[in-house]
């Protein structure tokens, strides 16, 4: 196992005599992206640090077999921070884990050690990857049914928006936990909501999304109401997307920024080059940024989420923007990956995403034409005569694809693809053999 930082753990140590905290919840996500956690008490805390607590690795989601189960997680020390919303007294604070098998070595089903070795590959070459995501949501009246809470639309501020004292107080919430917010505002349909996180690393990102996401729902039950990530709650409106903005950096400079880029992006070569690879592998990493049969109700046309593997400057229709808000600016550019939703495993995505973009550098890939058209508006046969792919259309083409993905199997190891596409291949089939009113409302009064 890995040598601790003993500075920071010292730090833990400290904060926790002086905060009175009596639990310290250790957080962790299965293969799916769902948050797991359990508590240990502050006299536990050293032994958690030097040698890891066991647990039953058999009941987490893709984790291992009953006969294989034993495995250990390490808090991470650094990712230590109180829960603003548990008691003062006796309080709670959390940790994120890694996850170990009782050899001492890195759990392969283990997302979080999937996005790290990936991180490591990029830091072998020179490179630190860094994440800006925009989180979509919605608020409702209860778990019950999706109704909405407020009328409101893109960007309004009026009576209409019910939502803006949820959206203050989990902001001021994250800040509490270190967790920075950029911006925040109500998004398209009604009852929809956007914070997005101000850029970090890929690891602390992925963290932060995982606590971003549970705080939203704590808050909104502190107000009565209840927050989803399902990608398309509500029919005929927008579905929630998490949008990603990356850029490489090396020696504190970003790769990706080119001054006298010919085409006016102010793109190196290695950004269209990574690019290129994100576009090349888009159908084959799709099932872990749309991860559920639901994701596929958000991805169709009209509803301004991606249909087609295509990019653009500016253009809000194509699957990669290249937004252009401070042109000339070397830390500002970036591109925008706009087809995964908020409901997907972050680790998973970011180390897929990552993967796909270093193997566009390493075969050289060459990057297309930007499509300038408004996609939404194009006929399939204008698509067609455009010569552009479609991205998958349901969970079952997904799978298909992920399955036979050569590249995805590298990224995530034998064990947790094939987990992948079990549980996906299970999903799908259990949702096609359903009867659902849309079926019963057209055709069960005639036929």
């Amino acid at each position: 196992m890995p040598d601790s930082n003993g500075a920071t753990i010292d730090y833990v140590l400290k904060m926790v005599r002086e905060r009175n905290i009596h639990f310290i919840r250790m957080w962790f996500t299965d293969v799916l992206g769902r948050m797991k956690s359990f508590a240990i008490t502050p006299s536990e805390l050293e032994v958690a640090f030097e040698e890891g607590m066991g647990f039953d690795g058999s009941a987490i989601e893709g984790y291992a077999r009953s006969v294989e189960s034993d495995m250990i997680a390490i808090p991470d020390a650094q990712t230590f921070q109180v829960l603003p919303w548990r008691p003062h007294d006796d309080g709670v604070a959390r940790m994120f884990c890694n996850i170990y098998t009782p050899d001492g070595s890195p759990f392969d089903g283990d997302p979080r050690f999937v996005l790290r070795r990936m991180l490591k590959k990029a830091s072998n070459m020179g490179y630190v990857f860094n994440i800006g995501p925009e989180l979509e949501y919605f608020y409702f009246k209860s778990s019950e049914s999706p109704e909405p809470i407020d009328r409101g639309s893109y960007f309004d501020l009026t009576p209409l928006d019910n939502a803006s004292d949820l959206r203050r107080d989990t902001i001021l919430t994250l800040e509490h936990m270190g967790v920075p917010v950029e911006y925040s505002h109500h998004e398209v349909a009604p009852s929809q909501q956007e914070i997005d996180l101000r850029y970090s690393d890929a690891l602390s990102m992925a963290d932060a999304i995982m606590t971003a996401r549970l705080v939203v729902k704590a808050i909104a039950i502190q107000h009565g109401c209840y927050a989803s990530f399902m990608p398309k709650p509500v029919k005929d409106i927008n579905g929630s997307g998490m949008h990603i903005h990356m850029s490489l950096f090396k020696d504190d400079h970003n790769v990706f920024f080119n001054p006298d880029d010919p085409l006016g992006f102010g793109l190196s070569d290695t950004a269209k080059r990574f690019i290129a690879g994100l576009l090349k592998y888009a159908p084959e990493y799709s099932l872990l940024i749309n991860q559920y049969v639901n994701s596929y109700k958000r991805l169709v046309p009209g509803f301004e989420a991606p249909v087609y593997v295509s990019w653009a400057n500016r253009n809000r229709s194509a699957m990669i923007r290249v937004p252009l808000y401070k042109p000339g600016k070397e830390y500002s550019a970036r591109f925008e990956l706009r087809s995964p939703d908020s409901a997907c495993n972050p680790y998973l995505v970011f180390a897929a995403v990552l993967g796909a973009g270093l193997k566009g550098i390493e075969d050289n890939l060459e990057l297309p034409d930007p499509v300038n058209e408004d996609l939404f508006t194009l006929s399939l046969s204008q698509i067609r005569a455009e010569g552009l792919q479609l991205l998958p259309s349901d969970l079952g083409e997904a799978t298909q694809l992920f399955e036979h993905s050569k590249l995805m199997r590298d990224i995530l190891g034998d064990e947790m693809h094939q987990f992948i596409v079990e549980n996906k291949r299970d999903e799908w089939n259990e949702y096609c053999a359903q009867v659902t009113s849309w079926e019963l409302d057209r055709d069960f009064p005639i036929l």
